[in-house]
């Protein structure tokens, strides 16, 4: 037990000072750790909003429109398969959150009943429910509603979605480690550490971004038009940059859901504006689109506000192009921010914001600190007047274990919360419960009568068996608190497992390789303990 192959020394001091200097750059301001060579660790732990002070934005999503816009999804589908079917319809249309379709020969009802009704799948977890129900009403008219199945499975999938897009959203902006997590059904937390602006916050990720391409209906009536009245089969929309409103058609040529890059460059004039790409199959759909409409405008409309409406004076066969208008430098990044993340599924609302100062974060950070000096102080002093040489070993291991706790935090990018500095000071009270433990059960065999060598042998050898076994209960409750928790409870768990995986390494390991060294070299017969 008290064995140690020069392989295994070499082995504990490698890892033990490769944790040292990873938490080193720590103690070291931001700009002097930019400047040292590549080779030298660099890794900084990352702060988060309670310490470094950010935005937190509590989202909201609109979950009527999820039903809403599924069904406006199902449109085109429904017209696929009723011209498959080959039955005849009219009256297509949906409102007050159902899909109503005409079936104008009675003779292919059921053909178009059957067709309709292999649109609908089953839901998750509930065996024989469908997310969509297809029902005949006044004789020829069928009507697709949503089951409620369906619009929780609906929901689910839209507000997991609209968190990846966030997220995405966020990292364009270059901040690190955002906590953007769903809270119950329908609602998104956002905290973005280092961002003092909640606005321009807002402003990136409430936006929908749902881009459209559409013809304009130049046949329609600017009178009426101006009267917000516009033809069946067409719609009126508003401009982002000046009054007025256009007339342009329902159904979109091409939808932002097929491009595959945005990014800032600037027009003809020099001008900022956001340019963008589609990948090959939607490529092929804007080429043909501007082909078949050469000399006639056309929109391009973002969250159902019309950017700009030039003429297509050529077909457009890259496949890419520009979005250009009244835009800044700023702007027309940001636009191309929310071109690249995509568009939300589902609209999202602001109902709680707040910002926090650095200068609360820097009180935090002081305190916390405090507190773990003086948790070592008076750990270190219990453990010396108590147990005095192997007491030393404890605090000298317990040191380590800090340093080790903040290199494993910071190579591994893992945020320190408020909450995580409770769980470091407690990890540093509970880090000497092991050499407790293995300190007592030396005593005890002391008391026995056995010797020195025979004592430490026994005392590290069961007491470790102990300790492994609690431990192993300890890091089981740390993984679930971070499976299950969120925001603060989740930065808790991680210093709590690190620290508990770290301590075990350096109370029994380390302390027991102090130990066998002094045994090895000084031979005792006497042990004060």
């Amino acid at each position: 037990m008290l064995d140690f192959p020069a392989w295994k020394v070499w082995l504990i001091a490698l890892v033990s000072a490769l944790c040292v200097g990873l938490a080193v750059p720590n103690f070291f301001p931001e700009s002097t750790v930019n400047n040292w060579p590549s080779f030298l660790p660099k890794s900084r732990l990352n702060l988060g909003l309670d310490l470094r002070g950010g935005s937190h934005l509590m989202l909201e999503a609109e979950t009527s429109d999820v039903r809403k816009a599924k069904l406006e999804a199902l449109e085109d589908s429904v017209r696929t398969e009723l011209r498959d079917a080959k039955a005849p319809f009219a009256d297509l249309s949906t409102a007050n959150e159902r899909l109503s379709v005409t079936i104008t020969d009675p003779t292919t009802l059921d053909r178009a009943v059957e067709a309709l009704r292999k649109l609908s799948s089953p839901t998750q977890g509930l065996t024989g429910v469908r997310d969509i129900e297809v029902n005949v009403v006044d004789g020829n008219r069928i009507v697709i509603t949503e089951t409620d199945a369906g619009t929780a499975e609906a929901i689910d999938s839209a507000m997991a979605q609209a968190v990846e897009v966030i997220r995405k959203r966020i990292d364009e902006l270059g901040t690190r480690e955002p906590t953007i997590v769903r809270q119950g059904t329908n609602r998104i937390v956002v905290q973005v550490p280092g961002l003092q602006d909640p606005e321009a916050l807002k402003a990136l990720i409430g936006k929908t971004a749902k881009l459209e391409f559409k013809l304009v209906d130049i046949a329609a009536d600017p009178a009426l038009a101006a009267q917000g009245r516009a033809p069946a089969g067409s719609q009126v929309l508003g401009f982002t940059d000046q009054p007025g409103a256009i007339v342009v058609k329902r159904r979109a040529i091409i939808t932002g859901d097929q491009l595959i890059d945005a990014g800032l460059t600037t027009d003809q004039n020099g001008q900022p504006a956001a340019s963008f790409r589609f990948d090959s199959n939607g490529g092929r759909k804007f080429a043909k689109a501007t082909q078949d409409n050469v000399g006639k405008p056309f929109a391009i409309i973002l969250d159902n506000k019309v950017i700009s409406a030039p003429n297509i004076n050529e077909p457009i066969l890259g496949g890419s192009g520009i979005i250009s208008g009244s835009f800044t430098t700023e702007s027309a990044n940001n636009l191309a921010i929310l071109l690249r993340s995509g568009k939300l599924p589902v609209e999202l609302k602001v109902v709680e914001e707040r910002t926090v100062g650095p200068d609360l974060g820097a009180d935090s950070i002081r305190a916390g600190t405090i507190a773990g000096i003086v948790a070592v102080i008076a750990v270190s002093l219990l453990m010396i007047l108590t147990y005095g040489r192997f007491g030393i070993y404890a605090v000298l291991a317990l040191i380590l274990n800090v340093f080790m706790i903040l290199g494993l935090m910071s190579v591994g990018g893992f945020t320190l919360t408020l909450p995580g500095i409770a769980g470091l000071v407690l990890t540093i009270g509970a880090a000497v419960d092991a050499n407790v433990l293995i300190n007592e059960r030396i005593r005890e065999e002391r008391r026995k009568g056995k010797g020195v060598v025979q004592s430490v042998e026994v005392g590290f050898r069961d007491a470790t068996r102990t300790i492994w076994d609690a431990n192993s209960l300890n890091i089981i409750v740390a993984i679930i608190m971070f499976l299950f928790g969120s925001g603060p409870i989740k930065g808790f768990a991680v210093v709590l497992a690190i620290g508990i995986a770290t301590s075990v390494f350096t109370a029994v390991t380390v302390v027991r390789l102090m130990a066998s060294n002094w045994l090895r070299t000084r031979r005792p017969v006497a042990l004060a303990i």
